[in-house]
């Protein structure tokens, strides 16, 4: 294939844009590790100039930054973290989506979060990665009605749904991961049944 070739099929898988340089970064991580991020391994995979890269960002943190903002917000669309709590069986169905669908995704945030310990530039970024879960979460509990400090409740919820996500990365199955889903969707129901009956 032919470097034009190639610039083309990569174009079409990205898009075009900010959006498909932030893609980019994502999977570059998710399969080389944060040492394998630069700007020309951004460029090729999204089939663009380095000096695109660098116009885009200026600084690799600033390009970190970027994109792991941009992968929480992609996360919290896709599986509906704001309304998965009243959701019934989709809480369970849209996790299991995202994850099937875009394992890379979360692969990329864990990859960020490690390095974070060995980088303290990178913790503001991380924490507000989570912040945004949390947040997202939260305001899917208030509107299912749980009451009392319910960042705490939702930060407690994300917990256990982030461990759940690293325990399918590391290849506990499918059913496996699906069933303690449940269960974290039976605590969710529980919670609003005690606030509700206080």
């Amino acid at each position: 294939m032919t470097p034009s070739a190639t610039r083309s099929a990569s174009s079409s898988k990205y898009g075009t844009g900010r959006e498909s340089l932030l893609r980019a970064v994502v999977d570059v991580v998710a399969q080389k590790g944060l040492r394998g991020l630069t700007y020309r391994a951004v460029a090729e995979a999204a089939g663009v100039n380095n000096s695109l890269v660098a116009h885009h960002f200026g600084t690799r943190d600033s390009l970190i930054g970027a994109a792991l903002q941009w992968s929480s917000e992609q996360s919290i669309a896709a599986s509906r973290l704001r309304d998965a709590a009243a959701n019934g069986g989709t809480f369970t169905d849209a996790l299991l989506e995202l994850l099937l669908e875009d394992p890379g995704l979360q692969v990329f945030q864990y990859e960020m979060i490690l390095e974070a310990r060995r980088r303290p530039e990178l913790a503001g970024p991380v924490a507000a990665l989570y912040e945004s879960y949390v947040g997202a979460l939260s305001a899917g509990l208030e509107a299912f009605g749980v009451q009392g400090d319910v960042r705490v409740v939702a930060r407690s919820l994300f917990a256990a749904l982030d461990g759940l996500v690293l325990q399918y990365l590391a290849g506990v199955g499918r059913e496996e991961i699906a069933a303690a889903l449940e269960e974290v969707h039976q605590a969710v129901l529980l919670r609003r049944g005690s606030t509700a009956s206080s």
